[in-house]
């Protein structure tokens, strides 16, 4: 995976450790979201009072949103600053915000010793994650990007949307085992927080290795040059002015698989334990979902890359839109076979399609405005669309019975992903095998616009 062509003898060196930097990010992020999906029932239960189950279950689903609700503003200004200060300062700053709210949580009170007060620290916690985490995914792709081999842009992005799996499938084992190794008592009384402390010393990892990168040549040359000319900076404006259309694009191609990732990540588990399977089974299917996810997002980032992202992700939505409402039936039947058969066929489908939706919310934008527009339109996204997705569920089963009623809604979202992916499709998918797999150094200044 490395670029000769545009690297230096000490290349090799720093390509691996960019690589680890970007998908350790990754893993943390995403290890606080699936913890939190996966224990959503516990938690309730610690930080709500007694009473009604689902309405307790649907306020930790707001922690969730609220979390989201925060990034798109802290992926602006994270964006900003990036865009200003460089990639590695942000990627620093994130690791370490998303590890005190993670962290944090481990450590809260329950509902029993402090009342009110308890929800309202969790909310605390969950802002603060989701500032950290608002632009992590999209600089991170960012930095991975801008120092790989061009040509295999839509693999890179496989390969970070494969690391997200990462993050669930840590989090998933380590809780199974508490789970069958821990009285139930013990289990909600102290073993859950133990899942929330061990991202301490992943994010210490991580940090280590991100304060020993550097920023690609393109990118400082660009820093540089503002720095040597003063050019006053504003990307904001400009990102909102001159790229509003690409944001749209991308926002509206990624929106079936933003739903698709909170219903992996998020709800399944939740799901498979209300229908009956026990938190010890729908663990196990979760971990499978987890254990197919990064080689089917590696798959579909290569086949992108040789044969275009535009056949990927048509062909993709096209069997999300017929498969999505038979996964929630299979939920449903009473069959484990049947509901995990259902949830790891989804998960594949949701995986394949990641590299090149990556790809357009990164790359769709000039490397000056990158870090804002890429974290404007992918927190824009992910919190209207994603992050409501299990809250929706859970009220839409509550007031209909069945998971079916989601999964008419979600065939809706996956058939305008298609029609964006057939007839509006963001260039910077597929513009290196329409310009022959030029390297970064030789397009960087230019590379992303697509209008």
């Amino acid at each position: 995976m490395t670029n000769p062509s545009a690297a230096s003898p000490t290349d090799n060196t720093t390509w691996r450790r960019v690589l680890w930097a970007a998908m350790l990010g990754n893993v943390v992020e995403w290890y606080d979201n699936a913890l939190y999906g996966i224990l959503a029932v516990v938690m309730s239960r610690t930080f709500f009072p007694d009473g009604d189950a689902t309405v307790a279950l649907i306020s930790t689903y707001l922690g969730l949103i609220l979390s989201y609700a925060i990034r798109p503003v802290g992926g602006t200004l994270m964006g900003r600053v990036a865009d200003f200060k460089g990639h590695k300062y942000v990627l620093t700053l994130t690791i370490m915000l998303m590890s005190v709210g993670t962290v944090g949580i481990g450590l809260l009170p329950s509902y029993a010793a402090i009342g009110v007060v308890a929800p309202m620290l969790l909310a605390l916690c969950r802002l603060i994650q989701g500032l950290g985490a608002s632009a992590e995914y999209t600089i991170a792709t960012n930095f991975l990007l801008e120092h790989g081999p061009r040509r295999k842009r839509n693999l890179l992005s496989g390969v970070s949307v494969g690391s997200t799996s990462l993050g669930p499938l840590l989090a998933s084992g380590l809780a199974y085992t508490l789970i069958v190794t821990l009285p139930a008592s013990s289990f909600d009384s102290w073993g859950w927080r133990t899942l929330f402390l061990l991202a301490a010393p992943l994010s210490l990892v991580t940090v280590y290795i991100r304060r020993r990168t550097t920023e690609a040549p393109a990118f400082q040359q660009v820093l540089e040059e503002a720095k040597r000319h003063q050019v006053k900076q504003t990307p904001f404006k400009e990102a909102v002015s001159k790229h509003w259309r690409d944001m749209l694009r991308s926002i509206g191609l990624g929106a079936g698989q933003r739903v698709g990732s909170f219903m992996i990540q998020s709800y399944f588990v939740t799901a498979l334990v209300q229908n009956g399977f026990g938190e010890d089974k729908a663990l196990l299917a979760a971990i499978l979902t987890y254990l197919v996810g990064p080689p089917a997002a590696i798959w579909g980032g290569r086949i992108a890359d040789r044969h275009g992202g535009k056949k990927l992700l048509v062909t993709g939505y096209a069997v999300f839109v017929v498969a999505t409402v038979p996964t929630f039936l299979a939920i449903e039947s009473g069959s484990l076979l049947f509901a995990i058969i259902g949830v790891v066929s989804f998960t594949i489908i949701n995986n394949v399609i990641g590299g090149p939706l990556t790809t357009a919310y990164v790359m769709s934008f000039p490397p000056h405005v990158r870090g804002t527009a890429a974290g404007l339109n992918y927190n824009l996204g992910t919190t209207l669309l994603g992050s409501t997705s299990p809250l929706l569920a859970a009220w839409l089963v509550g007031l209909t019975g069945t998971e079916v009623s989601f999964g008419f809604y979600m065939t809706a979202i996956c058939l305008v992903s298609a029609l964006v992916a057939a007839f509006a499709l963001p260039k910077a998918i597929d513009e290196a095998r329409v310009s022959g797999g030029r390297t970064p150094a030789a397009v960087g200044a230019t590379s992303g616009a697509t209008s």
